[in-house]
């Protein structure tokens, strides 16, 4: 949780500097890409904690979300007051259309996932199928012969 809130800070203070340096928001494109990403990680922490278990880091997940989200709103005054006509609904466009390509990676990783891990027992068990019927057939080969 630290490091997401720590990311957000530090990418919100390149956006700032970039601003306050009399240049374009798109030459902080980068920076803002990774608040984003970082705010996104920071509530789905948040939102996949026990909430029976309430406890002082809920305190400070919530305070974090809530500076986050102060500092999400100066973010959109900048892009409506310092950037082009229409470039924060076009910016909100543009992050949903990412979140909902995100999810569906995560869903499709997933599937690979089990898909591996059914391949990977299938093999295992047939090896150990064709493992234990040689060890049966050179038991009887053995006996066949006397040997044992």
């Amino acid at each position: 949780m630290l490091a997401e809130i720590a990311a957000c800070n530090a990418a919100f203070g390149v956006i700032k500097q970039v601003v306050s340096n009399g240049q374009d928001l798109l030459n902080a494109g980068k920076a803002i890409a990774k608040f984003v990403s970082g705010k996104e990680e920071l509530q789905r922490q948040v939102a996949g904690k026990d909430k029976s278990k309430a406890n002082q880091s809920d305190l400070e997940a919530f305070l974090a979300l809530e500076k986050i989200r102060q500092q999400e709103l100066e973010l959109k005054q900048m892009m409506i007051y310092l950037g082009r006509p229409g470039l924060w609904t076009d910016y909100q466009r543009f992050c949903a259309e990412a979140r909902r390509a995100r999810r569906q990676q995560e869903k499709e990783d997933i599937a690979k996932r089990k898909k591996i891990i059914y391949r990977s027992l299938v093999g295992g068990l047939i090896t150990v199928f064709v493992i234990l019927i040689t060890g049966i057939i050179s038991l009887v080969i053995l006996a066949a012969q006397g040997k044992l």
